[in-house]
């Protein structure tokens, strides 16, 4: 065996062994284990130095530290950025720590940035949501949960907001629309019985408004 074919062999080693410990730290992630999580991402950054992937990781375990470890986290996450300008996740996690900031005008373009490269993130999406409740602007987050929710009929966790968004934007047809259809598929859901309710007194008020006028 010669040495180009020795190098070629230690390379897919090497890929193997990053998405390993990559996948590693996404399912410590997930159950929980931060501390597991940050040594297989360290590893892996060593493992794969071009790779957003793992500095990704690294900022989402620095903002569960116990510590607030806000300005890691938004290292990490740059470096991210760097790495792969295209990284919807690393946006997402600046968006996190911009909001935690209370800069709501950093977190929602950060959101938005999130969602022009990736409209099927859930997380931007409802983060999005509300920093726009912050912010009282509603038109961008409308589309996007519009978009979501076309390719994700029937996913309440989007419905709500959305119908919510709606009746601030008086577009009562459109939310009593969707709180009826969330209410088809979950009879005993309270909040978007309660919404309906609001609902349904907007529009009532509105019909009086155009009986008097006419």
């Amino acid at each position: 065996m010669d040495i180009t074919q020795d190098d070629t062999d230690q390379q897919y080693d090497s890929a193997q062994q990053y998405e390993v410990l990559q996948a590693l730290g996404d399912c410590y992630i997930s159950n929980g284990n931060y501390t597991q999580a940050q040594q297989c991402y360290e590893k892996a950054a060593v493992l794969g130095p071009d790779e957003a992937g793992p500095y990704v990781g690294l900022g989402v375990v620095a903002l569960q530290s116990a510590d607030g470890g806000l300005d890691d986290a938004e290292i990490a996450f740059r470096v991210a950025c760097r790495l792969d300008a295209n990284c919807a996740k690393a946006y997402a996690g600046l968006a996190m720590v911009a909001q935690q900031r209370a800069d709501y005008k950093q977190s929602f373009e950060m959101y938005l940035k999130c969602l022009e490269l990736d409209t099927d993130n859930l997380i931007a999406l409802l983060g999005l949501f509300q920093t726009s409740c912050q912010m009282g602007s509603f038109a961008k987050v409308i589309h996007y949960l519009e978009l979501y929710l076309n390719m994700h009929p029937g996913d309440a966790s989007v419905m709500f907001p959305l119908a919510a968004l709606y009746m601030k934007d008086d577009r009562l047809e459109q939310s009593k629309k969707i709180l009826l259809d969330m209410l088809t598929l979950d009879p005993d859901n309270k909040d978007a019985a309660n919404l309906l309710e609001e609902v349904e007194h907007g529009l009532a008020k509105e019909r009086q408004a155009g009986v008097q006028i006419g």
